[in-house]
């Protein structure tokens, strides 16, 4: 019995790590419809659509998906849908960047509010707590790509504006709208990125206890479990053993 309860336990992991995986993908070929939709239906001479593309690999999506996410938008059936910023404030006043995209604004933005009350925060108005990021590119690496020197100066060299290296990696950041060429310089140099995209970066941040960060988490994964919701920032900050706790 045991074995099978082990058995049990393991369908139900990947059962749960596979519907994460389809919600996952889900996103990226809204993201990548969407982008062919606004420009040019290849890669290399639609910026979005590259970066878009780039993210999906870097996630193991199949080229079949994205593929037909292309095709979808060239084809004429896709639908029609529009971005939003959400913004708001999570437990003990972390701020929360909630982005979208929706055929509906009325289902989504009823969505996310009851989200926000029913997990401890409070849905704000647009530019509440916007001005605590900054609009970043962000290019990572692996740590093995090299030492901390050296991907300063590959970093310096393809203009991006600062580097943060850790055990964990190499993460870049440069200006949102000087992505693709330092992204396309930095490849050059390194190879292959593991990750390049647009994020929303905290110039300031909340540091949490275990109890509020049990609580954002909860929230977080609410509103990434919306299907109109595409991704989720924050400015938590937390130390070594609070994150060892979680």
């Amino acid at each position: 019995m045991a074995g099978h309860s082990k058995w049990a336990n393991i369908q139900h992991r990947k059962g749960r790590q596979d519907a994460v995986r389809a919600k996952l993908f889900s996103k990226f070929s809204k993201e990548i419809t969407i982008a062919a939709k606004m420009g040019d239906p290849d890669p290399e001479k639609n910026p979005r659509l590259r970066l878009a593309v780039k993210e999906a690999k870097s996630q193991s999506m199949p080229k079949d998906n994205i593929e037909r996410a292309i095709k979808k938008a060239t084809g004429g059936d896709a639908e029609n849908y529009e971005e939003i910023r959400y913004e708001g404030y999570g437990p003990n006043g972390v701020a929360v960047i909630v982005e979208a995209m929706t055929d509906n604004r009325n289902r989504t933005a009823s969505s996310v509010r009851s989200t926000f009350s029913k997990n401890g925060g409070n849905l704000g108005e647009t530019g509440s707590v916007g001005f605590m990021f900054e609009r970043k590119g962000e290019v990572s690496y692996p740590a093995d790509a090299g030492d901390a020197d050296e991907i300063m100066m590959a970093a310096i060299e393809a203009g991006a504006e600062d580097v943060e290296s850790s055990e964990d990696g190499h993460y870049i950041y440069c200006a949102d709208t000087d992505l693709n060429e330092v992204a396309g310089a930095l490849e050059a140099q390194l190879g292959e990125s593991e990750s390049t995209k647009l994020i929303w970066k905290p110039t300031t941040t909340t540091e949490l206890e275990l109890e509020d960060m049990q609580k954002l988490m909860r929230l977080i994964e609410a509103l990434e479990d919306d299907d109109d919701v595409q991704r989720v920032t924050t400015n938590f900050e937390a130390s070594d053993e609070v994150m060892a706790q979680l």
